[in-house]
């Protein structure tokens, strides 16, 4: 009886033993199928996934822009204009200089026979055409000596590439053969809720188009460093396309001011006169929420299996441009560009010699030796200024480390090392 008990117990665990190694196998196959349909699925859906549409995508995105405009307007404003800056620092009038009466933005109006709300919109052919001329030599000059060829390659390869990346060799560059187009140009107040003593400012909304073909290709390395450095490489080849860019374009004029300067003294006791410092006329452009880039992206992954044109690529390439171009230069973000004295200078004169020998023609004909006179008198001008400005100081017990700069003949205050005007 003994004997037959383990004959008994071992035929009667074997259909157990055969039954768990099949639910194994059912198990490990099963989760292997599983592992293959996901892995399909996401090569099908997330990397060759067809992406919507251009209208679709340019409809979402300007709605996306404007509702986040609509909601920056209910807080804050980026276009509230800085003349209302320094208005306490006010300066006695002279009695020589004769002011005329205030130019309030109706006035201005009046007086330029220009009527916002009736005036029908304007065709800028006499600008295109100069802004054609501008951006041909723009291209002619970055041809010349491949220098934007260097430009590119250093700026790919600068600080903020990211270390997964190898270095980046620019493999095509096309700056384009057309111009764009400006028309419908309109001047209305802008609209963000300030109105400063001269009345609300004027800006101008102009339509812009460019079909063209500006393209810039790259040739990189994707690098794997972990487990351990070098791991895997991964060639990647990418050349993005903008085929037609369209919006509306905003341009108006920032009026400068004046403000008192910051303190850097040591003492809490304040000068009884601070310098003032001037912020010059600016101008401020910006494009609307519902402008519209269209761009071709081409791309080439892999060394001998190759994936090209992958729709996933080209959808991230295109977000990172519209992100870029969102955070600069679309409405509530402005570009803001110092504009240059108009005032006619001798120094800026070109031309041949003047007859009454008053050395016009030689600034013309050698302004590098005469704008080296000019800045060397100006230092040595600077110099002075500011060896009085310290003997008044030690005289009066001014702390140190506040710079004095006297107002310029005809000028505003110059920063030390500045190029003359």
């Amino acid at each position: 009886m003994f004997l037959k008990c383990p004959a008994g117990m071992s035929t009667a665990n074997q259909p157990v033993q055969h039954q768990s190694s099949l639910s194994f196998t059912e198990g490990f196959l099963l989760g292997q199928l599983s592992v293959v349909i996901l892995i399909g699925a996401f090569i099908k859906f997330f990397i060759f996934g067809d992406p919507p549409s251009p209208e679709t995508t340019a409809s979402t995105r300007a709605l996306a822009r404007r509702n986040q405009n609509s909601a920056h307007k209910r807080t804050f404003s980026i276009n509230a204009s800085p003349s209302a800056v320094g208005k306490s620092d006010t300066v006695l009038p002279s009695n020589v200089l004769r002011y005329p009466p205030r130019l309030t933005t109706p006035i201005i109006l009046q007086k330029t026979y220009y009527n916002v709300d009736a005036h029908q919109p304007e065709s800028l052919d006499w600008f295109n055409v100069l802004i054609a001329q501008t951006i041909a030599q723009f291209r002619t000059d970055a041809h010349q000596d491949e220098a934007i060829l260097t430009s590119l390659t250093n700026v790919l390869n600068g600080s903020q590439k990211p270390d997964f990346l190898s270095s980046i060799k620019v493999t095509e560059i096309s700056l384009g053969e057309d111009f764009p187009i400006f028309s419908n140009c309109r001047v209305h107040p802008v609209e963000d809720g300030f109105t400063g003593p001269d009345g609300a400012r004027l800006q101008a909304h102009m339509d812009v188009d460019l079909s063209d073909l500006i393209t810039l290709g790259v040739d990189t390395k994707i690098i794997l460093n972990w487990p351990r450095p070098l791991t895997a490489i991964l060639p990647v080849a990418l050349a993005v396309s903008i085929v037609r860019f369209s919006g509306t374009l905003s341009i108006s004029f920032l009026p400068s001011a004046s403000h008192p300067a910051p303190s850097f003294s040591a003492n809490s006791a304040m000068p009884p006169q601070q310098p003032l410092s001037t912020t010059p006329t600016s101008l401020a452009f910006s494009f609307l929420p519902d402008y519209r880039l269209d761009i071709n992206v081409r791309s080439l992954v892999g060394s001998r299996s190759r994936l090209q044109d992958i729709p996933k690529i080209a959808q991230m390439v295109e977000n990172r441009l519209h992100a870029w171009i969102d955070e600069r230069c679309v409405e509530p973000r402005v570009q803001q560009v110092a504009l240059p004295s108009l005032w006619p200078r001798k120094k800026n004169t070109r031309g041949p010699p003047s007859e009454e020998g008053d050395g016009v023609g030689h600034k013309g004909m050698d302004p590098v030796r005469d704008l080296r006179e000019e800045a060397r008198r100006e230092v040595e001008e600077e110099r002075r200024k500011d060896r009085e400005y310290r003997e008044r100081e030690a005289a009066t017990g001014m702390a140190e480390g506040l710079r004095w700069r006297s107002k310029a003949e005809g000028g505003g205050y110059e920063m030390p090392g500045a190029m003359p005007l």
